[in-house]
């Protein structure tokens, strides 16, 4: 976002990643190379375009690294002087409702032991009571750590993983900002983390509980983002030949997406973070041009802005739908229309929350009484 307008082209990549996080999801519950995909572009083909999408949550992180840090420096002027009761209201403010909305339907449902919902995984059932610190480790950053012990046990909630790396983040950057209170201790920092990320992942190789989801497997992403906005912030001057980098990172991107992380678990995810930090970088200032007034583009721009709503709620929509129909049950011809059916309820739910919970914010900004 730059001031009050929005970055098309940052909205797009959003759209572009959380739209291989829904495929994904979708990919494992039901499949999708036995299906008209399959037939059309192989099923070699279309597996590498949907089992790989914990790349977008890469792109993600990098995205995040890169906004918070960006907005920040606008804001605040550096890093250093960053209000830390400022940023942890409006990141509270911004979090917190929607996640408190998903996470009441998940424990509910699963608390009745509704399947998918439940505290259940292969032949293993947690304890309903076992939400309060599934819940809790959300809510505190470390629902990814709390994986690597207790292993896959909700369905709907084990997706969050990425939210604690998130939160920590949100976490740590104040208390860098006061501790370092100069710009190079910061970027020595995140080369630090950049460093240290395929190391981490090289060690554990084996357990994607870890090299997927751990901490320091994810801090690099972070810290490109971060020194992606520091340094567009120090240049005055758009950056040279952008329009061919851009698309060069693009390509670089998809070719890494499509070789696949098995195999690549040390390198790939630093290859689609760096990919994506130069889209960023070639981008940055960039509010008008050919990405924003494209159609062709206008709905992962639209799914772009949706994108935390969407995360948060797909995966409670397809719970539902696996209730409805069992894997087994959804032949050849109606995966795809399943897979179309799932994508526009996931939209739909996260624009209803969207708007909903606009609107509340909205009401108390005016002075109006809630409703009751």
């Amino acid at each position: 976002m730059i001031g009050s307008q929005r970055n098309p082209h940052i909205d797009v990549l959003r759209g572009a990643a959380i739209a291989i996080v829904l495929v994904l999801h979708f990919a494992l519950a039901y499949g999708l190379k036995d299906s008209p995909l399959g037939t059309l572009f192989g099923p070699a083909f279309v597996n590498a375009v949907a089992l790989n999408g914990n790349f977008g949550v890469t792109v993600f992180f990098v995205i995040s690294g890169y906004l918070i840090t960006d907005n920040s420096l606008r804001r605040w002027g550096s890093l250093a002087r960053i209000d830390a009761r400022a940023f942890y209201l409006a990141r509270a403010r911004r979090i917190l409702p929607p996640l408190l909305l998903a996470l009441g339907i998940i424990t509910v449902l699963g608390s009745v032991g509704v399947p998918y919902f439940d505290n259940a995984d292969g032949d293993r059932l947690l304890p309903a009571s076992f939400f309060v610190p599934a819940v809790g480790s959300v809510l505190t950053f470390w629902h990814n750590v709390l994986m690597q012990s207790a292993g896959y046990f909700n369905y709907c909630l084990n997706i969050y993983w990425s939210l604690s790396v998130e939160e920590m983040f949100y976490l740590l950057l104040p208390l860098a900002g006061l501790l370092l209170r100069r710009t190079w201790p910061i970027v020595l920092l995140c080369v630090a983390a950049i460093v240290i990320g395929p190391v981490y992942r090289a060690h554990h190789a084996d357990n994607e509980l870890f090299y997927m989801y751990g901490y320091l497997a994810c801090f690099d992403a972070i810290a490109l983002g971060c020194l992606t906005a520091l340094l567009a912030e120090r240049r005055a001057a758009p950056l040279p030949y952008a329009r061919p980098l851009r698309w060069l990172a693009g390509a670089l991107l998809v070719a890494v997406y499509l070789r696949g992380i098995g195999g690549h678990e040390v390198f790939g995810f630093t290859w689609i973070a760096l990919s994506a930090a130069v889209i960023l970088l070639t981008a940055h200032g960039q509010v008008n041009g050919g990405v924003a007034g494209s159609r062709t583009l206008a709905p992962l721009r639209w799914m772009g802005r949706l994108s935390y709503e969407l995360y948060l709620f797909h995966i409670i929509v397809l719970a539902l739908l696996r209730n409805l129909f069992d894997q087994p049950d959804v032949g050849y011809a109606t995966r795809l229309p399943l897979l179309v059916l799932f994508i526009a309820l996931s939209a739909l739910l996260a624009y209803g929350v969207q708007r909903a919970l606009q609107s509340l914010r909205n009401r108390d900004k005016s002075g109006l009484p809630s409703p009751a």
